[in-house]
């Protein structure tokens, strides 16, 4: 003990002054989220919604998820670029969500980092709050938490949690895919947040500091961290407000990390196969440019979504109905690529093949 002398919080490395600072800076961002339903509540420890609009469901569920953005930080950390991480932290959420058919409600962060820098958790924010109006939820609340020797000055990690509600007989589960059903891939940005570590591991110095390769250095800066994920909600949910089309989506793949293999069989029943027609599309650069370092073909479609971020299995009489709707959701909600929603494949009885086909 160090008698004589006194000892602050902040001196222990958390500046709760500069904590106060950040949340009235980020006021303005997350009252941008906030619709009919937010209930204010004047001491603040908890977000709170009103959810008497469930009085019209017959039997609400609610569901959440819950989900970071990964080692796609470390490149936000070296180009000291953070404003489009929030858009991933929310897109990874709240597109689980959207595969079971939910709606989605609100949205929480936590954000642990060495050190609070004010405009750099501010922008994070900032993208947080972009991402829930592209979800169509409320940013709720959320933590961000100093931690003194235990993350560098410098380090941050983000975790975001969505609730929503479905009908529980409106559920898209994936019972109802079966043999004949067509396959309908949506278009992904790009890498989206998965695969960023074996990214790094072919790009960076030793998987962590930025090569002098300027072409490397635009290539990881604007088709890696610029390019955030998508988020599927507009895109969908004109789609699944109308009963003949939910009817006749049977099941929806979001495809994160394990790419094809890991998440298209959630989708399967015992007995069926998913195949996809790889050459039905034009690979983006993006990822002949990783699989050009020297990635095997399998590795490739098990770790990137290979331009797909979600794929609809969709009941083979009303695939043209359902493309479509699709092709006009998509035109209206302008996200960050030209290419639009196409087959992509179908299911078909597996015969004891593999879950997942890939031609």
């Amino acid at each position: 003990m160090n008698s004589g002398s006194t000892t602050s919080y902040k001196d222990a490395g958390v500046d709760t002054v500069a904590g106060q600072h950040f949340v009235r800076n980020i006021r303005d961002a997350v009252r941008t989220t906030w619709n009919q339903w937010v209930f204010q509540d004047k001491a603040g420890f908890a977000g709170l919604l009103d959810i008497s609009f469930v009085k019209e469901y017959r039997h609400p569920l609610l569901v959440s998820a819950t989900d970071g953005v990964g080692t796609k930080l470390h490149l936000a950390r070296l180009f000291d670029r953070h404003d489009t991480v929030g858009q991933d932290l929310v897109a990874m959420c709240a597109n689980d969500l959207l595969a079971t058919g939910a709606r989605p409600l609100q949205f929480l962060d936590y954000i642990a980092c060495g050190k609070l820098d004010g405009p750099k958790m501010e922008s994070i924010v900032s993208g947080i709050a972009h991402g829930c109006r592209l979800a169509d939820c409320v940013l709720a609340g959320g933590e961000t938490a100093e931690h003194p020797d235990l993350m560098a000055a410098d380090e941050y990690d983000l975790a975001g949690f969505v609730v929503g509600v479905v009908e529980r007989d409106q559920r898209i589960t994936g019972e109802q895919v079966s043999a004949g059903d067509v396959l309908i891939a949506l278009p992904s940005s790009g890498v989206h947040s998965n695969g960023i570590s074996l990214v790094r591991r072919l790009f960076l110095k030793d998987g962590i500091e930025l090569p002098q390769d300027s072409a490397v250095r635009d290539f990881l800066h604007d088709e890696i961290l610029l390019q955030p994920t998508i988020i599927y909600e507009q895109i969908l949910r004109p789609l699944l407000i109308k009963p003949a089309i939910r009817a006749a989506i049977h099941g929806i793949a979001h495809i994160t990390g394990g790419g094809f293999y890991e998440n298209v069989p959630r989708i399967l029943s015992p007995g069926l196969q998913a195949r996809l027609d790889m050459h039905s599309y034009a690979l983006p650069a993006v990822f002949e440019r990783i699989q050009a370092q020297g990635v095997e073909h399998t590795e490739m479609h098990h770790v990137f979504n290979m331009g797909v971020g979600m794929i609809l299995a969709v009941a083979a009489r009303q695939v043209d109905l359902v493309l479509n709707e699709l092709h006009s959701a998509w035109q209206a909600a302008k996200p960050d690529t030209a290419q639009l929603p196409w087959i992509i494949g179908s299911i078909a009885q597996s015969a004891g093949g593999p879950d997942v086909l890939i031609q």
